[in-house]
């Protein structure tokens, strides 16, 4: 189950007027079979799918938690190249000469973080398309 499902449920639950919800009667109102229902909230209580006349409202603050605890993790953002970070190089040869030599000698132990790596990608597959002589393909992000 994912966050979204969890919170359809929980809406479901708690805008039903009923005080002993099962999943016929959630079904119902969500127009989803009940044996999905039970399927999906056996996380929280193992017992649901084989007990047809369990109170969904005792899930309520398991719900919650689910959905409090999802919420708290965050991804970490994605880290793009932009063109006017490309357009700072001409070629491989220049980016090495900006990132990796102090004084004119190249030192071997600088580290590159992610960033640095994919602006050194986009340059090698620009180098490589130049070479087979064909336009550097505008590809579309999805």
């Amino acid at each position: 189950m994912n966050k979204t499902t969890a919170k359809k449920y929980l809406s479901a639950i708690n805008g039903s007027k009923r005080k002993h919800l099962t999943c016929e009667a959630l079904s119902l109102h969500m127009g989803i079979y009940p044996e999905l229902i039970a399927r999906d909230l056996s996380e929280f209580e193992p017992m649901l799918a084989m007990d047809p006349s369990y109170n969904l409202r005792e899930l309520v603050p398991a719900l919650e938690e689910y959905i409090e605890e999802q919420s708290k993790e965050k991804k970490e953002p994605r880290i793009a190249v932009k063109k006017a970070e490309l357009q700072q190089y001409k070629s491989v040869a220049d980016f090495v000469y900006h990132k990796m030599t102090i004084g004119g000698l190249v030192d071997r132990n600088i580290p590159l973080d992610e960033k640095d790596l994919k602006v050194l990608r986009h340059l090698v597959n620009q180098e490589l398309e130049e070479l087979k002589g064909t336009k550097p393909s505008k590809k579309k992000r999805r």
